[in-house]
């Protein structure tokens, strides 16, 4: 798609239909990229209850490498899409190349930081004595891997947010394949355990890398050029308040997930285990919406350029009624089997006792979380990065890290598992003031 014709298709064509077009590919993506853990999670369960548990564990360190590679892809992609809304598109370039070379060079420093000290990395991170040999093990493989997720993630968002959520797409399905295909035979032919699990991942990420550099160098107009990195005081400004929500968003995410698993070993392994498939289920569900949220996104940076701040507006709100019918259903789905859901990764019974009860509460509020998460995409798109940052911290962190610490207390396990939940509500009544804030000041652009 060339990006004329993008500019016409982002700002002039019917809402709905721009949405459904940009948000299938996203929404494709972001379910394959979930399928990276997804996958690790199921074949590693097959090994036993301690090698499930530690690829729990080592999520929350593959949450700060989201974070990392969201805050160069957010950050240098919502500069791209307002700057190819206002028809600039040498300064889009230049952008692209300058955030996915400062996004390497920061996943090589990641490596270099922390491979030293995985063990003590591994233990700070929630392993009990018989999870911490498998944790080890995963987590030096994922940090080898760390530059080339990073710059993938990157690489996926810069596409996405110029229009091109096909190109985007393609290189994180064929990684995603490549991961899910060796991990059988790594894991079980070659017998490499829990290692080959992480090498199937850091190829899939190489793959996927590899293919998005290709697209973005040869099939767009603005794409990666290594004599357009100018990292200058204007870009580096502008990846920060575009990024930093991404950032904080999982960032915070990563500490919750380290204060739950350390909250969980209080209960035994099986409480480690059955949280992080809580987790893992959370995330495929919540990737739809985040794959629609991506989809808004592009039309929401181009029309703000434009001055299209109606077409803003009702974009907003039709994304937050798609994705709130789509939670809906999947709260009721997934109340009914939620039972057979956790033993299809974990025939367990103190797994399936456990998580089923957690899964149940966690869907409770999951269809308040749409309006929050579009509430955060809007803001950090239109570069509203304090209010952004705000909303992003909430649910993971504002109040989830609090209630983590308190809730246990009072009710032991069940404050484990009703910890999310209480969060989600709790950010809800946050985000609605906030945005009646955004939307009168986007009343006042007008004028």
């Amino acid at each position: 798609m060339r990006h004329r014709d993008n500019y016409e298709f982002l700002t002039t064509a019917p809402i709905a239909r721009v949405i459904g077009t940009l948000s299938v590919p996203t929404i494709i993506t972001m379910l394959t990229s979930s399928l990276y853990s997804i996958a690790d999670t199921f074949f590693v369960s097959q090994i036993n209850t301690q090698a499930t548990a530690a690829v729990g564990i080592v999520f929350a360190v593959l949450a700060i490498l989201q974070a990392v590679g969201f805050f160069f892809g957010h950050g240098s992609g919502n500069f791209i899409s307002r700057h190819l809304g206002a028809k600039d598109n040498r300064g889009a370039q230049i952008m692209a190349t300058t955030g996915f070379l400062l996004s390497l060079v920061a996943g090589v420093v990641i490596a270099a930081v922390c491979l030293p000290f995985v063990a003590f990395l591994s233990e700070l991170l929630g392993s009990t004595p018989t999870i911490q040999p498998y944790t080890e093990t995963y987590l030096s493989i994922i940090l080898i891997g760390s530059p080339l997720q990073i710059g993938s993630l990157v690489l996926n968002n810069q596409l996405r947010f110029q229009g091109n959520a096909a190109f985007a797409m393609y290189g994180i399905v064929a990684g995603t394949i490549v991961n899910v295909a060796l991990d059988p035979l790594f894991i079980f032919v070659f017998d490499w355990g829990i290692a080959g699990a992480a090498w199937a991942t850091v190829l899939g990420w190489a793959i996927s890398s590899a293919i998005l550099l290709i697209l973005s160098m040869r099939l767009t107009k603005i794409g990666i050029s290594w004599r357009c990195f100018r990292p200058n005081k204007l870009l580096l400004t502008n990846i920060v308040s575009g990024g930093t929500p991404s950032l904080s968003r999982q960032g915070l995410g990563s500490i919750a997930t380290i204060l739950l698993n350390v909250a969980a070993a209080s209960y035994g392994d099986a409480a480690i285990a059955a949280m992080s498939i809580v987790g893992r289920i959370s995330f495929v569900i919540n990737s739809v919406i985040i794959g629609l949220g991506q989809g808004f996104q592009p039309l929401c940076g181009f029309s703000f350029g434009a001055k299209l701040f109606d077409r803003v507006t009702r974009a907003f709100w039709i994304t937050v009624r798609l994705s709130t019918l789509f939670l809906v259903f999947c709260t009721v789905v997934g109340f009914i089997f939620s039972e057979e859901i956790i033993a299809w990764f974990r025939d367990d019974a103190d797994v399936i006792e456990i998580g089923t009860l957690a899964l149940r509460i966690q869907l409770c509020s999951l269809p308040i979380c749409a309006f929050i998460m579009h509430s955060n995409m809007l803001m950090q798109t239109i570069n509203m990065p304090l209010r952004a940052n705000l909303i992003a911290a909430a649910r993971r962190g504002l109040f989830f890290i609090p209630l983590i610490l308190v809730l246990p207390r009072f009710y032991g396990l069940l404050g484990v598992q009703m910890c999310q939940a209480v969060s989600d509500v709790l950010s809800l009544l946050l985000a609605i003031p906030i945005m009646y804030t955004v939307f009168k000041d986007i009343r006042k652009l007008k004028t």
